[in-house]
């Protein structure tokens, strides 16, 4: 094998390597954007659906964001969950206990958790908002409406609930119907007769879509790697003839 052959050898084999893993990086990616797009597709063609009474099983996938009516009665127990609202400020989402009533049924088949909506920092002792939060939510069955959530908002870096204060740092629908002791079904109000002193906080769809930018960075790495691996071939075959 001629020195030239010798040399080339390192660029050549390190171009075509680099190059083809960051080409495949960049395809991902489009498969990534392609998946994304019909995700939130999806999402939005259930967020233009007409209303529909609460599922008797909601699944996370197929029911996320559906807008359902639920008729029931609210328990006493709240979770605080710690939030900002412009431009009201910080407070607190309240999400409370619901046994649903099924209509012309006689007692309860589901029991779910609700997301009331947000009250200032202020408000957040019950006993403030009780004469009225008792009359409506505790003795009668009431009428909400909203869309079926379970909003992923734990990562490495939240912190768990202060439960001796009542304060969660984020909406984990598993822990929180642990904690009171319902479905792992999270129904976020958009209606309800409270909406003067709990202001209804409804969902968007909030799906990061930046697949066509990393695809294009990736592409674009793959180009540079091209271009420096020419010159490294270009400088070695320089080398091995002086």
């Amino acid at each position: 094998m001629s020195r030239i052959r010798q040399r080339a050898i390192a660029p050549i084999v390190i171009g075509v390597v680099g190059t083809a893993i960051l080409v495949s990086l960049g395809v991902w990616q489009v498969q990534r954007l392609a998946w994304k797009e019909g995700l939130i597709a999806e999402l939005e063609a259930r967020m233009e659906a007409d209303r529909i009474p609460l599922p008797a099983r909601p699944d996370p996938e197929t029911d996320k964001l559906v807008y359902v009516s639920a008729e029931g009665r609210l328990r006493g127990e709240e979770l605080h969950i710690l939030t900002s609202v412009k431009p009201h400020g910080p407070g607190y989402r309240l999400v409370v206990p619901m046994d649903v009533v099924t209509p012309g049924a006689a007692s309860t088949h589901q029991s779910i958790m609700v997301d009331l909506g947000y009250v200032p920092e202020r408000m957040k002792d019950p006993a403030l908002r009780a004469d009225r939060y008792a009359s409506e939510a505790s003795h009668t069955a009431m009428s909400i409406e909203g869309r079926l959530h379970w909003p992923n908002e734990i990562d490495w870096f939240t912190p768990g609930p202060d439960l001796g204060r009542n304060i969660w740092f984020a909406r984990d629908v598993e822990a929180m119907a642990a904690e009171l002791g319902t479905d792992p079904v999270l129904l976020i109000a958009e209606r309800h007769p409270l909406d003067d002193i709990v202001l209804p906080r409804p969902p968007g769809i909030d799906l990061p879509n930046r697949h066509l930018e990393y695809a294009v960075t990736w592409f674009g790495l793959a180009l540079v790697w091209v271009l420096m691996s020419l010159v490294w071939l270009r400088s070695e075959r320089r080398k091995s003839r002086n």
